[in-house]
């Protein structure tokens, strides 16, 4: 695997090949990040990964400065991967100046859920995707379920500007006991560990209710989020949604419906979804 730094370099490796998909990360890797450069060989022989901790999406009390940094180890897995391609660059690299241009998601698909308690994430998230897409020149890209909102405003920000590339969604990939992998579960404590599978099947209970035909959507959700709070958990919202645009949905339409959830346990904050 070709590990490159620079914007000029990947753009010339790029030159070469016929077709690339795409897997854009932070680093500090696990089994969730892999299934995706996994699933990327499906779309085309040449695979890119990009490792890069992106300032922009990070509130003023988030963690960017304690954000894992594992280049190395994430290398390795990679090219274990059949990754064939690493877009590593530095903060100079990516932001060689002050970022003054930036992508405004539509108000209101990032007002809400996670928009709600991370003012400015997804317009960080969504200014470094569509960098990372300009350089990388992807036929594909691949970002996970887990962070539901965020695939829905990149799969809306790449249609809407028409990019010449495929939003290819990953199932979110889980410990045996149900947590849904994510870099920030290494912040947990043993104890919290164990607790922490009751998001998930916070959202299967939920699930299966709407599929066994409750309709008083607002009961469940707040509920659930009693039922958090009982067992420790700090719970930032519950949400039964449309898949499409995330806004309520209610029992009359037949829109297909995501559960999304957030919560805080101990020091670390949590997020899950379950489609229904």
């Amino acid at each position: 695997m070709r590990i490159i730094h620079s914007v000029a370099e990947f753009r010339a490796a790029r030159a070469e090949l016929p077709s690339l998909a795409f897997v854009p990360t932070m680093g500090n890797l696990h089994s969730g990040h892999i299934a995706l450069a996994t699933q990327a060989a499906l779309h085309s022989p040449h695979v890119a990964a990009s490792i890069f901790v992106n300032r922009l999406q990070f509130g003023p009390h988030e963690d960017f400065d304690r954000y894992p940094r594992t280049l190395a180890e994430d290398a390795a897995k990679l090219e274990e991967a059949g990754a064939s391609l690493l877009f590593a660059p530095d903060e100079a690299e990516m932001y060689p100046q002050r970022q003054t241009y930036h992508v405004e998601p539509a108000a209101e698909h990032v007002s809400i859920l996670e928009g709600e308690f991370r003012d400015g994430h997804f317009r960080g998230v969504a200014t470094v995707v569509m960098k990372l897409l300009n350089i990388i020149q992807p036929t594909h890209a691949l970002f996970g379920k887990k962070d539901y909102q965020q695939l829905m405003v990149l799969r809306n920000m790449v249609r809407e500007f028409a990019m010449p590339l495929e939003v290819v969604a990953g199932e979110t990939v889980r410990a045996e006991d149900g947590l849904a992998l994510s870099s920030r579960n290494g912040y947990l404590t043993e104890s919290e560990r164990a607790e922490a599978p009751r998001l998930y099947a916070t959202l299967q209970q939920i699930r299966d209710a709407v599929r066994s035909g409750a309709t008083n959507f607002p009961q469940l959700e707040s509920g659930a989020v009693e039922g958090l709070k009982a067992s420790g958990w700090a719970p930032e919202y519950i949400r039964i949604c449309r898949r499409s645009d995330l806004q309520p949905a209610h029992p009359d339409d037949p829109a297909p419906r995501v559960v999304l959830a957030a919560a805080r346990l101990g020091a670390t904050r949590l997020i899950d979804n379950l489609e229904i």
